[in-house]
C-alpha cells in the first residue's frame, strides 16, 4: 500500500478530528520524539494519520509544520526498522503525518514494537508479536470487496444510525469521502467491513453474514422453542442478539431511589462483551457458517466460527490481544461497544464470580465457544421472574423472604466490591464503577448514596477531582439488617 496521491484536505481533518480516535487517528497536542511508536503501530496495523495540534478531546490548539519538525519527524520515521516513509503537510492549523500500511511487518522503533488498539498505541510483548504475524496473509477477508457491489448499494440510513449511535456528526459529507474516512472503502470500492455495516443487503452479497438465535427446552439440542435468523448488519447482528438474550434470561427488579433496576441471572455487560468478541473476532471467510447464541435451561452459549487466530490458545486469553478483523473491531470501538463493554477476559470471569456464579469456560477448535452457567437458584424458581421481571404469580411468604435474602446478599456483595475498588483507586468514577460491575450508571448512583447515608464511604473535594474515602468496613448496614 502506497501514500494517496492527493494531499490532505482541511474538510478530511476536519472529518477526522470529530470521528475522534481511533484504529487510523491518533492526536497529539505538540510534537514529542514518542510520536516514533505512533509511526510504527500505524505501520504495524492499517496505516493511519497522526494529528498534531489536537488534544485528545478533539480540541485543535495548532501546530506549526517548520523545517526543523519536518526534519525531526522524518528523522524519526526513517530510523525505525525497517524505514518508514511519511507524508507530513501543514493542514490549516494542525500537522497531518499520514503513514500507509507497512509492507514489511513488524516494524520497530527504538522502544520496541508498537500496535493500535482501541484507539491507543500498546506496546507489544513478545507473545503478541508472535501471534499477530502468525498467519501472515496479505489481504484478510474484511480488505477484500465483493464483485459488482458499489457506493450505490451502501445504506444512508445505516450510515446514520451508525453516526447517531457513535455520536459523529458528519454533516453532508458524502458517502464514499465518510467510508473512506474510515478506512472501509478506497477510491473505488467498499471493502467487506463496509459491506459488514452500511451495505442495503448485505446477506445479499456476503451469505455467511448472519446469525442464528436460539432458545432450547432443557439442557440439549433438541427442543427448539423460540429461533430467529439475524441477515443484516453487524450492529443489527448485535442489537438483536442481547434483546434476544434479555428476552429468554431470568430478571429480577429492585427499586433503587426512584428508578427501577433490572438485574438478570447472568450480567448482561459480560455478554455484550461476549457478543461483540464473537462479531469482531469470528472468520469471516468462512463460508455457509454463522454466529450463533444458544439459551439452554442451565447455560448460554456464544459461539464463533475461525476459533482462535494461529498461535494463540486458549490459555493465552486474558493476557494476550490479538484481533482478528481490525477494521471491523474499530467500527465497534466507534460505536462505543468496545469501550463501554470492554471488560476482557478475567474481568467477565471477575463480574461472573461477583453475581455468585461460575466462571465462564471458553473452548476453541474450528470454532470457538464461549460458555456462561445460569443461575441454578434462579433456574429452580422459574415460576417468581418473568421475562420482564415482573412476578407471574402471587408468592407465599416463604418465597418472598427468600427473594429478599437473595436480594440483600447481591446488594452486599455489589457494597463490597465498591469499597474494594475504591481502596485499589480511590478516584475511581461512577461510569468506571459501572463498568466494572456491569451495572448501570443509576445502579451505582443508588448504591453510593445509600453506602455514604450509612457512612461506609466519604466524598472528599468536588465530584471532579475529587477521591473517595472508604470510611468503615461493610457489616451489611442498610441493606435490610
Amino acid at each position: 500500500m502506497t501514500l494517496t496521491d492527493r494531499p490532505i484536505t482541511v474538510e478530511q481533518v476536519k472529518l477526522l478530528i470529530r470521528e475522534g480516535e481511533g484504529l487510523i487517528v491518533e492526536f497529539k497536542e505538540r510534537y514529542t520524539p514518542r510520536i516514533d511508536e505512533d509511526i510504527v503501530a500505524f505501520a504495524n496495523a492499517k496505516g493511519g494519520t497522526l494529528l498534531l495540534g489536537v488534544r485528545d478531546q478533539g480540541i485543535v490548539v495548532g501546530e506549526r509544520l517548520t523545517n526543523d519538525l519536518k526534519a525531526k519527524i522524518t528523522s524519526l520515521a526513517r530510523n525505525c526498522k525497517p524505514s518508514i516513509t511519511t507524508e507530513l503537510s501543514q493542514v490549516g492549523e494542525v500537522v497531518a503525518v499520514v503513514v500507509a500500511e507497512g509492507m514489511e511487518k513488524p516494524y520497530s522503533c527504538a522502544s520496541g514494537y508498537y500496535r493500535r488498539l482501541d484507539g491507543t498505541t500498546q506496546k507489544m510483548s513478545h507473545d503478541e508479536l508472535r501471534i499477530m504475524f502468525a498467519e501472515n496473509e496479505p489481504l484478510p477477508f474484511e480488505e477484500k470487496t465483493v464483485k459488482g457491489f458499489t457506493f450505490d448499494d451502501v445504506s444512508k440510513a445505516k450510515i446514520r444510525s451508525f453516526t447517531k449511535e457513535a455520536a459523529i456528526r458528519i454533516g453532508s459529507t458524502a458517502v464514499p469521502d465518510f467510508l473512506r474516512s474510515l478506512k472501509v472503502a478506497d477510491e473505488t470500492r467498499v471493502k467487506n467491513a463496509g459491506i459488514l455495516f452500511f451495505a442495503k443487503d448485505v446477506y445479499d452479497h456476503l451469505h455467511q453474514a448472519q446469525m442464528t438465535l436460539l432458545a432450547f427446552k432443557g439442557t440439549n439440542r433438541v427442543h427448539i422453542y423460540d429461533r430467529r435468523d439475524v441477515r443484516d448488519d453487524l450492529l443489527t447482528q448485535f442489537n438483536e442478539a442481547v434483546g434476544f438474550l434479555q428476552k429468554h434470561l431470568n430478571v429480577r427488579s429492585e427499586i433503587l431511589g426512584v428508578n427501577r433496576e433490572d438485574i438478570y441471572e447472568i450480567p448482561i455487560g459480560v455478554l455484550r462483551e461476549a457478543l461483540v468478541n464473537a462479531l469482531m473476532h469470528r472468520d469471516y471467510s468462512i463460508t455457509g457458517t454463522q454466529v450463533s447464541v444458544e439459551v439452554f435451561d442451565d447455560r448460554v452459549e456464544i459461539v464463533n466460527p475461525g476459533g482462535l487466530p494461529k498461535g494463540l490458545s486458549v490459555r493465552d486469553l486474558g493476557t494476550v490481544s490479538i484481533r482478528r478483523n481490525e477494521l471491523i473491531s474499530d467500527l465497534f470501538f466507534r460505536l462505543h461497544k468496545v469501550e463501554r463493554i470492554g471488560m476482557g477476559i478475567q474481568k467477565m470471569k471477575d463480574a461472573m464470580v461477583a453475581a455468585g456464579l461460575r466462571e465462564p469456560t471458553f473452548a476453541s477448535d474450528a470454532f470457538f465457544r464461549a460458555t456462561f452457567h445460569r443461575s441454578r437458584e434462579l433456574a429452580l424458581k422459574k415460576g417468581i421472574f418473568g421475562p420482564e421481571g415482573f412476578e407471574k404469580k402471587p408468592r407465599g411468604k416463604a418465597t418472598q423472604k427468600t427473594t429478599q435474602k437473595t436480594a440483600q446478599k447481591t446488594a452486599q456483595k455489589t457494597t463490597q466490591k465498591i469499597m474494594s475498588l475504591i481502596r485499589h483507586n480511590p478516584q475511581i468514577t461512577r461510569q468506571e464503577l459501572a463498568i466494572e460491575l456491569a451495572m448501570t450508571d443509576s445502579g451505582i448512583k443508588y448504591h453510593l448514596r445509600k453506602m455514604q447515608a450509612n457512612g461506609l464511604i466519604g466524598r472528599v473535594g468536588p465530584d471532579k477531582g475529587g477521591h473517595w474515602e472508604v470510611l468503615q468496613q461493610n457489616k451489611g448496614h442498610g441493606h435490610g439488617k
